[in-house]
């Protein structure tokens, strides 16, 4: 199965590709999308980027399935809004393709790839090397995009692992 993970932002959304064969996880691609070449008041303009740069993605890696972060909400409602579309127009390339998409918060990509809520941006991109086995560090966006694609493939590995033993009691 192959996880396209997103980490969107109005002016640099990540992305990172994960394979997952069993319960191994396996580097693809990663990488940022970036608007800083419009006016920050061309709001129209940076979503169409986003919406064809992650559109452009899944065409070319094919990944069966995505996850997206969830938007916290910021001491600034204007940021708030602003990242919320952002997220939005690449959530609707993703489902514009027919591509299921998954949410997850970055608390629980913290959890799934550091084992602690709390972990700063560092130690999400030190363990996201160790995990894909990356010579090199990813880079901040691209580090959270490919923590969100590991955190599908840890839940849908538990989800597999649950469904099975739920088949398994079901004949006793």
């Amino acid at each position: 199965m192959r996880i396209l993970g997103i980490d969107p932002g109005l002016q640099i959304t990540g992305f990172g590709l994960v394979d997952m064969e069993g319960q191994q996880l396996s580097y693809v691609a990663s990488g940022t999308i970036k608007t800083a070449h419009l006016e920050k008041k061309d709001l129209p303009g940076r979503l169409k980027v986003l919406f064809d740069g992650v559109r452009e993605v899944t065409e070319r890696y094919q990944p069966d399935c995505s996850s997206v972060e969830i938007v916290f909400v910021n001491v600034n409602p204007q940021s708030t809004l602003l990242l919320g579309q952002a997220r939005g127009a690449c959530i609707t390339a993703l489902v514009s393709l027919d591509l299921p998409v998954a949410e997850y918060t970055a608390l629980q990509l913290k959890q799934a790839v550091a084992g602690y809520g709390k972990a700063g941006k560092a130690e999400v991109q030190q363990m996201v090397m160790r995990l894909l086995k990356l010579r090199t560090l990813p880079g901040k966006d691209a580090a959270d995009a490919l923590g969100l694609a590991i955190t599908h493939a840890h839940a849908h590995g538990a989800r597999a692992i649950l469904a099975a033993a739920l088949k398994s009691a079901r004949r006793c």
